[in-house]
């Protein structure tokens, strides 16, 4: 990597690497030299994403300063990363940390597993659930009384609908967010309203400053795009964004686009407060960037108590820094593909204007089911009762977990759809691949980072119920065992990623 993308204040590192000694030490563990130990520290909070890979580290003095040891073990720490590849370093640009060449790859990818491998595979590598019903077939069978008059047209609507456009404006006008059709561009799921706006404002080799962890299909989209990814970390537990963090990122790196969800953020789960979402909105309208808010999980609220925060773009109704994208893929089915962006009407007009190189439009048909289930009140029965999915999966597999594997630890996130869990000092990549072999499929933390950062976490999305939960947890726990003696299917001896 010929160039660091943020840097990480020597204050702010002592503090991650004080974090770290609270966690107790195995029984008989050896205590080992200071320089070792704070390679160690460092190494571990690049793998578990919480110091970015491509950020600058600071200075050996300033370092030993903030951590009260002498500029000679920092510098011996250092050097011992240089030599296991996670640190880079060059004269008069400083050190960076890094991710070695042969660290693990993560297995697969998230696609969808085919309909016919789900009987011998539990698939818990995408965070969707079955459509509900009977609400689909009504959306359907409503949408087919209204295509008529649309069939005797071209079909094409690079905006979308003028009705889905007007329905989902009022939506977020009812909520306290006066928005106007014109604001509005119906997609082909989220996963298009964010390719469009990637190659509107992101092009290649333009800076994206990215949540770390982040979701894994959307970083890829990103890659693939040419885009140069800025990793801000998550703050500690379910607690939201780093804000101090993310203010420096914005200064320092000057993204030109910000992606961020949050609400019950995929993989973690957090749920960012309104100070946060105010104080992000602010930080990134004085740095010039636009912030991309991708509320596909915000209806998905599963605890009857939780007071929801408003939505990021209250806090810019005029849409000059936040754009927002929402889809029916998560909330109600993700056969669904309809998403939609939120933005000032120039935004929306240069998109639209981009499109007739891209997709030219939305199926219709779908989009008069969705307009139909937003008009009938249906949308809100069927979120209603996934809600109620939701919740019965989560606290099933959270409790297959926590018997089966009780060193596995993890936060119980309050919405959403997935479990971020860390594996107690297993490598996930090779929790991927046992799982394969013992017939459920994980996706590995390394797809959710940047650069490899995460190798001692999974993704558990909670899909699944009753029996079929606890005997995933079974086979999770049976991969584990593969992992732990070193027969995961590569012949190599179990690779962990703690010291």
């Amino acid at each position: 990597m010929a160039q660091w993308t943020s840097a990480v204040g020597a204050t702010q590192l002592a503090r991650l690497l004080v974090s770290q000694q609270k966690r107790p030490a195995g029984p008989g563990t050896r205590r080992p030299p200071a320089y070792r130990a704070l390679a160690d520290g460092i190494r571990l909070l690049v793998l578990e994403g919480r110091v970015p890979v491509a950020a600058r580290l600071p200075a050996e003095r300033e370092l030993a300063l903030a951590l009260s040891v002498s500029r000679t073990t920092v510098a011996a720490a250092y050097e011992a990363l240089r030599t296991e590849g996670f640190l880079e370093s060059r004269r008069g640009a400083g050190s960076w940390t890094a991710v070695p060449a042969d660290n693990p790859l993560p297995a697969r990818g998230l696609e969808p597993l085919p309909p016919e491998a789900l009987g011998s595979m539990i698939d818990l590598g995408t965070a969707a659930l079955q459509a509900p019903e009977p609400w689909l077939t009504r959306a359907v069978q409503g949408a087919l009384e209204e295509l008529p008059p649309y069939a005797h047209t071209h079909g094409d609507y690079p905006a979308g609908l003028p009705a889905l456009r007007s329905m989902i404006a009022e939506r977020y006008t009812a909520r306290g967010i006066p928005t106007m059709p014109e604001q509005i561009m119906v997609t082909t799921g989220a996963m298009g309203a964010i390719d469009a706006i990637c190659h509107l404002f992101g092009g290649r080799g333009e800076r994206i400053a990215v949540e770390s962890p982040s979701y894994a299909n959307i970083l890829q989209l990103m890659r693939e795009a040419g885009a140069r990814l800025v990793p801000v970390a998550m703050a500690e537990g379910l607690t939201g964004w780093d804000l101090d963090r993310w203010r420096q990122v914005l200064r320092e790196a000057a993204p030109r686009i910000a992606y961020v969800v949050a609400d019950f953020h995929n993989p973690t789960g957090a749920l960012a407060d309104e100070d946060q979402r105010r104080r992000l909105v602010e930080a990134a309208r004085s740095a010039g960037t636009v912030l991309v808010v991708d509320e596909t999980m915000s209806e998905l609220y599963l605890d009857p108590d939780l007071k929801m925060p408003r939505r990021v773009c209250a806090f810019d109704p005029a849409g000059s820094t936040v754009i927002t994208v929402g889809s029916a893929s998560k909330a109600f089915w993700a056969g669904m593909r309809i998403g939609w962006v939120r933005a000032a009407p120039d935004v929306i007009r240069s998109l639209v204007a981009a499109r007739a190189y891209a997709d030219l439009g939305t199926p219709v048909l779908e989009q008069l089911a969705v307009n139909w289930l937003f008009s009938t009140g249906g949308w809100e029965q069927a979120v209603e009762v996934r809600r109620g999915q939701a919740r019965d999966n989560r606290d099933a597999l959270v409790a297959a977990v926590r018997r089966e594997l009780p060193d596995w630890e993890f936060e119980v996130p309050r919405g959403g759809l997935t479990l971020w869990v860390r594996t107690g000092g297993l490598s996930g990549s090779r929790l991927a691949e046992a799982g394969e072999r013992v017939g459920v499929r994980v996706p590995s933390g390394p797809r959710f980072g940047v650069d490899g950062a995460f190798e001692g976490y999974v993704r558990l999305p909670f899909t699944v119920s009753g029996a079929v939960a606890e005997e995933a947890a079974t086979r999770l726990a049976a991969a584990a065992r593969l992992v732990e003696t070193g027969a995961s299917g590569n012949g190599e001896s179990p690779r962990t990623f703690v010291a």
